[in-house]
């Protein structure tokens, strides 16, 4: 299949089939197999909100989304090994090492019965998903090639900006970061909408706008977790003046979203760090927390 073809659920601009009486209450299920940015941090200080980098699964309706691909795709992968077989529609944000590092370790992509639909945008250098992803398996840097993978696996390079459907999903896409080209998400069902939108640039003087359009009165918008640092010798003296992190919540509230759930939190941060931010951002914008490993949000 060439690779900017779309599954025959997935297609352009399609409206979604209408909902009967007995499928409103519709199954919206967020759950965080990852949330660390940048490298995987296992260890004492990093037990409550946990140590695998980036990997959210959706599960909405009768559909399996998973979006980017950081370690923790490895434990959603065994606990998908239960439901098989399964069809799983992987959307990647970005090809950073913190969002793909776990793909080779996902293992219901090598057992032939599982059908994979892989959804990126293509690099700055033209490169497609499907090459970045095969170039991480070759060796010498690893033993196993992509091809050793049995699953039906499909390549899709997105159209940006525009709107696709997979049944009654509905998932919006935008630019939110030129420079590497990461893509934010927009998954809509029955009235209920989460965004993710990880890898994000942020501007000093103005909101990013792509950021505003996508979570204007979502439900739930995934952010960044904020660059704060330590202050001198007491690593909670937090110097949160000079951050950025008051952008992220400035841009939600003027998007009118619900809650917010900050993820990819920095590796050196620790839980007790943590909940320092999470109680200093409430205290701006109560209705947001930090994403822990395991956590499940129900919409």
């Amino acid at each position: 299949m060439p690779p900017d073809s779309k599954p025959a659920a997935l297609q352009s601009k399609v409206q979604p089939t209408p909902a009967h009486k007995d499928d409103l209450a519709v199954n919206f299920e967020v759950q965080f197999w990852g949330v660390r940015g940048q490298i995987a941090t296992p260890g004492k200080e990093t037990v409550r909100y946990g140590g695998n980098t980036s990997c959210v699964e959706m599960r909405v309706a009768d559909q399996c989304l998973i979006f980017d691909g950081g370690t923790g795709l490895r434990q959603l992968g065994n606990s998908l090994l239960s439901r098989m077989p399964i069809e799983a529609h992987l959307f990647f944000t970005h090809c950073h090492w913190d969002r793909i590092q776990g793909f080779p370790f996902f293992v219901p992509a090598f057992i032939p019965i599982n059908h994979i639909h892989i959804y990126g945008a293509t690099a700055s250098n033209g490169s497609t998903f499907k090459e970045r992803l095969s170039g991480q398996m070759l060796g010498p840097n690893f033993p196993v090639p992509i091809q050793v993978m049995q699953s039906k696996m499909e390549f899709h390079d997105l159209s940006i900006e525009e709107k696709e459907c997979l049944g009654n999903v509905i998932i919006e896409t935008s630019f939110l970061n030129y420079s590497h080209r990461s893509i934010g998400y927009r998954i809509t069902c029955q009235g209920k909408s989460v965004v993710y939108a990880t890898g994000t640039k942020y501007f000093p003087d103005h909101l990013n706008e792509n950021l505003l359009n996508l979570a204007h009165h979502a439900d739930v918008v995934i952010l960044d977790a904020p660059n704060v640092t330590s202050n001198g010798k007491n690593p909670l003296a937090i110097d949160w003046e000079n951050t950025p992190w008051q952008i992220s919540i400035e841009t939600a509230k003027e998007a009118e979203v619900k809650q917010v759930v900050i993820s990819l939190h920095n590796p050196e941060h620790s839980d007790d760090f943590l909940d320092k931010v999470e109680e200093k951002i409430q205290s701006v914008f109560s209705n947001a927390i930090l994403a822990r490993e395991g956590m499940i949000l129900s919409l």
